[in-house]
């Protein structure tokens, strides 16, 4: 079985080119234009062990709205397209991940429903030239369209970058337990209704 999406999207503020491969090995290849979103992407198919290669251009000088929130709807389509039915995976995952005095906890749900909870508090509003709020605004739209349920809840954490890192590692560790094959699944669709 392939789990590999190639998504392409245009809009007149973003042209976004996203290969996402479940089954690789961690490799990425990253560029939206913003440094740490590129950082925290990176950091998300290192720890949830798929490859992903991104390439984003977009307004940037307005700001960096629509071009994080734009990456984060085509990884969600990406990550929908690569788990065709679901059949056989775990459905289910969940991380508790330190970085530093920060620790965020990430729990989700392949379910076919979208729901984002976000429990994240920054100590600032700017993370360089990045403003922390479009961390959920990433979240959301990767949920939305990736039709999962997120929960991410930050435990503690006064460090800005930590707080960012923590929750997309946790993301990560909890997606690359969900999106896993279960070997006592047997090829099915992990739901009572029979369709996820």
């Amino acid at each position: 079985m392939t789990r590999i999406a190639e998504i392409s999207r245009k809009t007149t503020e973003t042209d976004i080119q996203l290969r996402l491969d479940l089954d690789g090995a961690g490799t990425t290849d990253i560029d939206t234009g913003i440094g740490f979103l590129d950082h925290m992407l990176t950091s998300l198919g290192r720890h949830g062990s798929f490859d992903l290669h991104v390439r984003a251009k977009g307004d940037l000088h307005i700001d960096y709205h629509h071009t994080t929130e734009d990456v984060g709807i085509v990884l969600g389509q990406a990550l929908r397209q690569a788990l065709g039915d679901k059949r056989g995976i775990n459905r289910f995952g969940h991380a508790l991940v330190p970085m530093d005095e920060a620790l965020a906890e990430a729990a989700l749900d392949l379910s076919g429903r979208a729901c984002l909870v976000w429990n994240v508090t920054f100590p600032r509003d700017k993370l360089g030239e990045m403003d922390t709020e479009l961390f959920e605004e990433f979240f959301r739209a990767f949920a939305g369209n990736g039709q999962f349920n997120l929960h991410v809840n930050q435990r503690a954490g006064s460090n800005a970058h930590h707080i960012a890192e923590s929750c997309f590692k946790a993301t990560a560790r909890a997606l690359r337990m969900a999106v896993a094959l279960d070997p006592r699944g047997a090829g099915k669709i992990p739901s009572t209704k029979g369709a996820l």
